[in-house]
């Protein structure tokens, strides 16, 4: 039978996040999600770059103009002296005469704010003609009375104009971004014409494609948004598909398990995978195989009960259908003792049998805590000390115990009644195969961090060919002149059970003299020591 230990988790609440450091999955879940983020930052700031470029890009262009076409204005549109004043219509030509692109426009105002000239607008000799923007294809030619907000907004704009000129004619460029009287976002320009030290006039130069270019910075962005939900969809997909899917096919592996009878989980492409999935699917495996190695077990189990409680069965029936045929006293007593012995064995034997199949339970119950071996040796043999008596063995058997060097604490980390029954199952086979008024040894001693335990007796020893036999539930061996049925055979299985459940090791051998004499049979039990 498997014995599965589940030790409590008291450290759980005492747990903290910590980075992902050994998880291969947490580190590709943090790693996708941060890439996707990563794109779109990164997008973001080299759009943002591309933005003030441009913009500074048309600021740098439209300056160059202006200061051309006010160094021009300068020389020939400029007369009177010592005041010098700009020539409204020589100035009003050479902005016409200029060229100036579709997108942009220029206009010209004196010292005093007042418009001089604009490009939108067509100089006759008659009238003055204000040419509408351009429309786009599909609108129609007639345009709707202005709303109050946006004669509120064509005023703002006004006022902005008035204030860039009026900074400009203190003798500085102005540059910047504005909103212009039809509602658009320009690029401005406002270039003071000097003569010598005297602001003349300013030129303003407006560039109406600032909405062109943010759209364009828009149409940058997109492929930056397609590739970061590209990103997202894929690690979506990588996470499905190496997280999702593997646990949905051990959660219907578990299934199987549980309604089909299946004895074990076995996903070996899974198993193989170097990660948190790969460690819960071996964990399941193992889990599962233990589970099937237990069933099993159970069943050998309790094939093994059935065998042996139908012998001493057996004897009883037979005993009592001759017990009718006999009228001999004497004959009858000895069918009447079979009976006695056959119920006490029946009796031993059911107890030894309930006692291994709670083996497990008590092991999971009972939580292991620091013990002191030698303490507990010397409280087994206080035990047998007590009900020693003359006669035959094993009433009149000694237990000699020797704990090493006194007051040394001999500390294990173990269940102290299973760890009990081990060492009284193992007292209790040596002194059933003790001479009368015999000894049973037990020594123990420190080794290497282990607790080597050894239970010596005087009896005929085992044959070779049974040292791990004798460890088999239900066997049994006993030399000639010894009662049959005295003993269930699941002693030594036991004890076997418990010491590998807490770590340790228990064998038998021989003992012998230099002469090669066989003087006795010898019991090791080999468990870790405990340094708290």
């Amino acid at each position: 039978m498997v014995t599965v230990i589940a030790k409590p988790d008291v450290d759980a609440p005492k747990r903290r996040w910590r980075w992902p450091r050994g998880s291969r999955l947490g580190r590709l879940i943090i790693g996708l999600n941060v890439l996707a983020l990563a794109i779109l930052v990164i997008g973001a700031l080299v759009l943002n770059e591309l933005r003030s470029g441009l913009v500074t890009a048309r600021i740098d262009s439209l300056t160059t103009q202006g200061e051309l076409i006010a160094r021009v204005i300068n020389q020939f549109a400029t007369e009177g002296e010592p005041e010098p004043a700009l020539n409204a219509e020589a100035a009003s030509a050479i902005v016409q005469l200029l060229f100036i692109p579709r997108s942009q426009r220029a206009r010209l105002f004196d010292a005093h704010g007042a418009v001089l000239a604009d490009s939108f607008v067509v100089a006759d000799r008659v009238e003055w003609k204000v040419l509408p923007p351009a429309r786009k294809a599909g609108e129609n030619d007639a345009s709707p009375h202005q709303t109050p907000a946006a004669e509120a907004r064509s005023e703002q704009a006004r006022n902005d104009l008035a204030d860039e000129v009026s900074r400009a004619l203190r003798g500085a460029p102005v540059a910047g971004t504005r909103m212009s009287e039809n509602g658009e976002r320009v690029v401005s320009v406002s270039i003071p014409i000097q003569h010598v030290r005297a602001a003349l006039g300013v030129l303003t130069l407006e560039a109406g494609d600032v909405d062109a270019i943010i759209a364009a910075e828009r149409r940058a962005l997109l492929p930056f948004i397609l590739v970061a939900i590209s990103a997202t969809l894929i690690s979506s997909l990588l996470l499905h598909r190496l997280i999702a899917e593997p646990v949905m096919r051990l959660a219907r592996a578990a299934d199987r398990v549980r309604l089909e009878g299946a004895r074990a989980i076995s996903l070996p492409d899974i198993a193989r995978r170097q990660d948190e999935i790969g460690d819960l699917s071996r964990a399941l495996e193992e889990m599962t195989h233990s589970l099937s190695e237990r069933m099993d077990g159970i069943e050998r189990f309790a094939a093994d009960v059935a065998h042996e409680i139908k012998n001493p069965l057996t004897s009883i029936r037979s005993a009592i259908e001759t017990l009718d045929l006999v009228s001999d006293p004497a004959a009858r007593a000895r069918l009447l003792a079979i009976l006695q012995n056959d119920v006490n064995r029946l009796d031993r034997l059911v107890t030894d049998i309930s006692n291994a199949s709670r083996l497990d339970a008590e092991l999971s119950r009972e939580a292991p805590r620091a013990l002191d071996l030698a303490k507990l040796l010397a409280e087994v043999a206080s035990l047998y000390e007590a009900q020693l008596r003359p006669g035959d063995a094993p009433g009149s058997v000694r237990v000699a115990v020797s704990a090493g060097e006194p007051g040394a604490a001999a500390r294990l980390m173990a269940r102290e009644t299973p760890i009990g029954q081990v060492f009284r199952n193992l007292i209790d086979n040596a002194r059933s195969f003790s001479p009368a008024d015999g000894e049973v040894r037990v020594v123990l001693v420190k080794a290497r961090g282990r607790l080597v335990t050894t239970i010596d007796d005087d009896g005929p020893g085992i044959p070779a060919e049974n040292l791990e036999t004798i460890f088999e539930r239900f066997y049994t061996s006993r030399p000639k002149g010894k009662a049959f049925g005295g003993n269930s055979g699941l002693g030594l299985s036991i004890a076997r059970q418990i010491v590998e459940a807490h770590g340790g090791e228990l064998k038998a051998e021989n003992r012998r003299d230099a002469n090669g004499v066989l003087l006795g049979a010898r019991f090791t039990v080999d468990l870790p020591e405990s340094r708290e």
